[in-house]
């Protein structure tokens, strides 16, 4: 298949940190539920997340769950930086390490921290995708920066406001 034809069957996530979400965990999982339970419906099985704490690793982790008893889901691991995720609260970084055990693939984009690693691996992901989903309370970041370029490359975009 042609990067073109498999971009039609990846889906990536962006989303805020759990410090810019006004909803608890277990709403936003239930509300990411629902789109990559459509997405999938609508053909994409190769899911992408860029691990930040918050709305990429609970995508993640559900993507994990489902492929249990869908293998023909995937899920790629997009960080911005070697050793990305390796400093954050034990519990945080404990769920990091164990989606990274069970990706289908684990991509750096950059050797070293930079802040222009984030956008540089956002823009990797929506790059790769065919479908952007995005948990997006409105606030500027790199979530909106994301869907920003999504739209400038003509990728739909799911928007869950929370």
């Amino acid at each position: 298949m042609t990067e073109r034809e498999l971009r039609k069957h990846r889906c990536c996530f962006t989303g805020h940190r759990p410090e810019k979400l006004q909803i608890s965990e277990e709403q936003l999982c239930a509300l990411l539920g629902q789109e990559i339970d459509q997405a999938i419906k609508d053909g994409f099985t190769t899911f992408i997340s860029g691990m930040a704490k918050g709305v990429d690793i609970c995508a993640a982790e559900l993507v994990l769950k489902r492929r249990v008893s869908d293998d023909r889901l995937k899920l790629i691991c997009a960080l911005p930086y070697e050793n990305f995720g390796l400093h954050w609260s034990a519990s945080w970084t404990e769920r990091y390490v164990e989606v990274i055990r069970h990706a289908d693939l684990v991509r750096c984009i950059s050797k070293e921290f930079s802040y222009s690693a984030y956008q540089r691996r956002n823009e990797w992901m929506v790059d790769h995708s065919g479908r952007v989903i995005a948990v997006y309370t409105g606030e500027g970041g790199g979530t909106r920066n994301t869907i920003a370029y999504a739209k400038q490359q003509h990728i739909p975009c799911v928007i869950i406001t929370p």
